[in-house]
């Protein structure tokens, strides 16, 4: 039992580093999945990687003038995404090329030149802080930050949710009885950016759209129903995040990785077990029906 009390709640008891941590991945929890599912369901996953590397370029100017402010490099962050966002739906409406291929493009020119801005500072250090994060060291700024963002995505996504949960499923409907298609479009994506600054915040961009897809796919193999798909995630996410912290705190390696390999052992769980689509249940059901 004390073994237990020291390796699981010790850690978050005694080091205030590791509450603000925790509390940190919390916010970050409660409105990232929520993003993540409805990513999925429009089939833009990958969209959301590259939407993660076009914030860099903002962040890294952000970076460049002020140094480590939370706040320069969230709103350079924020601007740099909805720019790429705005630019990537007019590229693809004045062209044959498709948002996504749109996205992908702009994707390898953010990384390139996010690299380069921060390369020109002349610390490596500083460049891992922006792909790898760094969730133990966050200030009272940040956790303040990432609240406020959660909170303010989930009010976006309660405002918008009946036409994105139509435009999920027949998005050419949703624009012949309403005009606000790409209204609703524009915002989502503008929440799809807002998480991505916050994620990198705390785990960098590399990982940061890790938090919000792996939970996303992993609960649908337990549900078919979106309210339960999303309760699923999010419960998902905060446990998944609460144990990479603390198996990265005992065993001293990185944390973003750690969390986002946690989020992974809860994937391959979820397909072979989910009592949806899972695997374990697909074999039993054909070997039902063969007999």
């Amino acid at each position: 039992m004390e073994n237990i009390y020291s390796y699981l709640v010790a850690p978050f008891w005694d080091y205030e580093f590791m509450q603000k941590s925790l509390i940190a991945l919390l916010c970050l929890c409660l409105s990232s999945p929520v993003v993540g599912v409805f990513l999925v369901l429009r089939r833009m996953s990958l969209s959301g990687d590259a939407i993660s590397h076009a914030i860099l370029p903002g962040a890294a100017i952000g970076f460049l003038l002020c140094g480590l402010s939370v706040t320069a490099m969230t709103i350079g962050g924020i601007i740099a995404g909805i720019v790429v966002i705005v630019f990537s739906s007019l590229l693809s409406n004045v062209s044959r090329s498709t948002e996504d291929g749109v996205l992908a493009v702009f994707y390898l020119l953010s990384l390139a030149a996010g690299v380069l801005i921060i390369s020109i500072s002349g610390s490596n250090v500083d460049l891992l802080h922006f792909l790898f994060g760094s969730i133990l060291t966050v200030s009272n700024d940040t956790v303040a930050m990432l609240g406020i963002i959660s909170c303010l995505s989930l009010l976006i996504l309660t405002i918008i949710m009946r036409p994105l949960i139509i435009d999920c499923v027949d998005p050419h409907y949703l624009r012949s009885v309403s005009r606000s298609s790409r209204l609703v479009h524009l915002l989502f994506m503008t929440t799809t950016v807002l998480n991505l600054v916050a994620g990198f915040q705390a785990i960098g961009t590399l990982m940061s759209v890790g938090m919000m897809i792996m939970p996303a796919v992993a609960a649908m193999f337990w549900s078919r129903r979106l309210s339960s798909i999303i309760a699923i995630s999010i419960c998902a996410a905060v446990i998944s995040s609460a144990l990479g912290l603390i198996i990265s705190f005992n065993s001293n390696i990185p944390s973003s990785p750690t969390i986002i390999l946690t989020f992974g052992v809860w994937y391959l769980i979820s397909f072979f077990l989910g009592t949806d689509h899972g695997l374990v249940r697909r074999l039993v059901k054909t070997s039902h029906f063969e007999r």
